[in-house]
C-alpha cells in the first residue's frame, strides 16, 4: 500500500516535546546541563552514559536530580557494540550491556538507545548475525529490568566499525525477528535522510509499534569531520519538519531529541548554544 504523501508536520508552538542529549551540551556536567535545560523551557533529557557514570553522587542521583528539575528522562545512551572477532569479546559486550541495562533502571530511563557495533576483518552479514545474537542474550533482563531497548541505525559510512545495521528496513526486520515487546527501532534523522525507503518504514515501525524514538539536527553540505560536525537544524540538507511530519503520522507523540556531536559548537559558550538550539527548534523543526 502506498504511503500518504505528507510535506510536513505542523508548526512547533512549544517546547513540550523538545528533548535535549546531554552529549550536545557536552562542556555541561549533568547538574548545569539539567538545571540550563529546565530553566530554558525543556521538558526532556536524554543522558549519556558519561554524563551519569560522571555525576560525582551516582546514578540513582543522577536520575533524581533531572526529575527535580521536573524533566523526563527519555532514554540512556548509548549500549550496543555486540560484535567482535572472538567470543570473548562478544561475551564481554553481552555483560556490559546488562550492567547498562542496570544503570538505566537505576537512573530512571524507559530507553537505551543501542549502537550496535560493526568489527573489521568479517563480514556486514557476520556481524549482523552477532547483534542479533547479541540482543538476544539481553533481551530478557531488559525485559525484566522493565527497560525497552532502541536499535539506531546509523549512516552506511559507519558500517566499517561503528555499526552494520545501516537502514532502518535492517533495524525494522531484527527487531521483528526477535519477537519481543522490548525492543524496536530509534529513527536519528542525520542517520537515514538519503534513504528512499524511509517514509515507508517509518510507517511501518508505527504499524508494528516499533518506533520508540526520534533525534534530530542537520548533515550539513561538506561536513568537515564526519563524526563531529553535526548541525544545528535548518543549516544543512536535511528536511526535518518533513521527516517529523511522517514520524507524526506514524503515531508517534514522544520527544524530539536533539543530538549534536560538533566541535565548533561545543568550543563556544553553551549559553548561547542552548539559545540557538531552542530557535533553530522553533522555526527548522
Amino acid at each position: 500500500m502506498a504511503v500518504p504523501l505528507l510535506m510536513s508536520a505542523l508548526p512547533i508552538t512549544d517546547l513540550s516535546r523538545l528533548c535535549l542529549h546531554t552529549v550536545t551540551t557536552k562542556p555541561w556536567p549533568l547538574a548545569v546541563a539539567a538545571k540550563n535545560y529546565a530553566a530554558a523551557g525543556l521538558k526532556g533529557i536524554t543522558v549519556w552514559r558519561d554524563s551519569a557514570q560522571n555525576h560525582p553522587d551516582g546514578i540513582k542521583d543522577a536520575g533524581q536530580l533531572c526529575r527535580d528539575e521536573g524533566l523526563e528522562i527519555v532514554s540512556y545512551v548509548r549500549g550496543g557494540f555486540f560484535t567482535a572477532l572472538d567470543g570473548a569479546g562478544r561475551q564481554a559486550a553481552i555483560d556490559d550491556n546488562k550492567r547498562i541495562i542496570d544503570e538505566a533502571a537505576a537512573l530512571g530511563a524507559p530507553l537505551i538507545v543501542l549502537v550496535c557495533g560493526a568489527t573489521p576483518g568479517q563480514s556486514l552479514f557476520t556481524s549482523r548475525a552477532q547483534i542479533a545474537g547479541g540482543l538476544a542474550a539481553v533481551l530478557p533482563h531488559a525485559r525484566a529490568s522493565g527497560i525497552k531497548l532502541g536499535i539506531e541505525p546509523l549512516h552506511p559510512m559507519y558500517a566499517d566499525s561503528r555499526c552494520a545495521v545501516n537502514s532502518a528496513t535492517q533495524a525494522l526486520d531484527m527487531a521483528l525477528a526477535l519477537k519481543d515487546d522490548y525492543i524496536g527501532v530509534t529513527i536519528d534523522v542525520v542517520h537515514l535522510w538519503w534513504d528512499d525507503r524511509l517514509q515507508a518504514e517509518i510507517a511501518r515501525c508505527g504499524r508494528e509499534g516499533k518506533l520508540f524514538s526520534f533525534h534530530i539536527c542537520d548533515w550539513k553540505n561538506q561536513p568537515c569531520d564526519m563524526l563531529n560536525d553535526r548541525g544545528l537544524m535548518g543549516e544543512g540538507v536535511i528536511n526535518v519538519p518533513e521527516i517529523r511530519g511522517w514520524i507524526e503520522q506514524a503515531g508517534f507523540r514522544g520527544f524530539n531529541e536533539v543530538e549534536i556531536f560538533s566541535n565548533r559548537y561545543w568550543s563556544m559558550d553553551q549559553g548561547d548554544f542552548l539559545k540557538q538550539i531552542i530557535a533553530a527548534y522553533r522555526t527548522k523543526s
